[in-house]
């Protein structure tokens, strides 16, 4: 099979393409012929160096898959082979042929085809933890995403719309403040003309913002906590600017109660992963088979030009997914 690796760690530059033989599934596993794969932040610092892959997977980047099924491990009832599936993985999924864990696997949605299905679950999975698990999102309360154009930015809108809440985005253009109104956000502000606390209080007024969903850090933190309601939640995923904050003033959290919290996905166990799949399918893909949402695809690159797809991660142009696809 073909497979994307790393010639070290550096920019873009270092991506590479090469052969190796197709893994096999053991207990627990299925083998998925890949049609095609999400690029993600993830990827880009894996890249760099800063994020390695977790003990016992493969150094392969790619953290989620569409495809077709082609072998099952031992102990594994469904997928079966030739179904078509996406799937979280660890690592893997930058290859013609990819290992998932079986109950990390979510059949392909029936308006979406088997490519487009590939921007589901690394956005889904995080999106649908953090926002309504760990930030306990509610109808009728209002929601604050920033980064509303990327591919966790466009699944946060759509999925906050489908529960009932009342979102607001940040974004770096009219362009893409337009993009997530069309997506359902009923407020969307450009943060490079406009200060978004400011645009914030006059929306929601004395009574705040019930959750945020942060991959800035840095600066942004003193700034949602000013704008967030008694007994609200912030939810970091990532650190776009810094994961370290100087003269941090605590004294918000306390009087206003507030719930600062976080996570990441990719080192967790398969049985925590398997819960949040198991909610998706009772929760989230009934919406996805009825076509009230679906995965904002920006661009397809073929599995040579891998280093196309992470330069236009890195420019921060993109609105929605990008994907990587193999041509099977």
């Amino acid at each position: 099979m073909r497979q994307v690796y790393f010639d070290g760690h550096g920019g873009p530059e270092v991506i590479r393409i090469g052969e190796a033989g197709a893994p096999e599934p053991g207990p627990g596993k299925v083998l998925i012929e890949v049609a095609a794969a999400g690029v993600n932040r993830p990827d880009c610092l894996q890249r760099a160096g800063a994020y390695p892959p977790p003990k016992g997977e493969t150094d392969i980047p790619g953290l989620e898959v569409s495809g077709r099924v082609v072998a099952r491990g031992e102990g594994v009832s469904w997928p079966k082979e030739g179904d078509e599936v996406c799937a979280l993985l660890g690592s893997g999924g930058y290859a013609d042929y990819a290992l998932a864990d079986a109950a990390l696997c979510l059949p392909v949605p029936k308006p979406l085809s088997v490519m487009e299905a590939a921007g589901l679950p690394e956005t889904f999975f995080t999106v649908f933890d953090n926002v309504f698990t760990r930030g306990r999102l509610k109808p009728g309360e209002t929601f604050l995403v920033h980064g509303g154009s990327s591919g966790i930015g466009s699944t946060a809108i759509q999925l906050a719309k489908q529960f009932g809440a009342k979102v607001i985005a940040t974004a770096g253009s009219a362009e893409k403040c337009a993009f997530c109104r069309a997506l359902g956000a009923d407020f969307a502000i450009d943060y490079k003309r406009q200060d978004f606390v400011e645009e914030v209080k006059t929306i929601v007024g004395k009574r705040g913002v019930d959750v945020v969903l942060d991959m800035v850090g840095g600066t942004y933190l003193q700034k949602n906590i000013s704008i967030m309601a008694t007994e609200g939640r912030l939810v970091q995923i990532g650190f776009l600017q810094s994961g370290i904050i100087e003269n941090f003033d605590f004294r918000p959290v306390m009087l206003r109660r507030l719930t600062l919290t976080g996570s990441t996905l990719r080192a967790r166990t398969v049985q925590q992963k398997a819960e949040i799949a198991d909610a998706l399918r009772e929760k989230v893909w009934p919406l996805l088979d009825a076509g009230a949402l679906k995965p904002i695809i920006c661009a397809c690159f073929p599995l040579e030009e891998a280093a196309k797809a992470h330069e236009l991660m890195e420019s921060s142009s993109h609105m929605g997914k990008i994907l990587l696809v193999t041509g099977k």
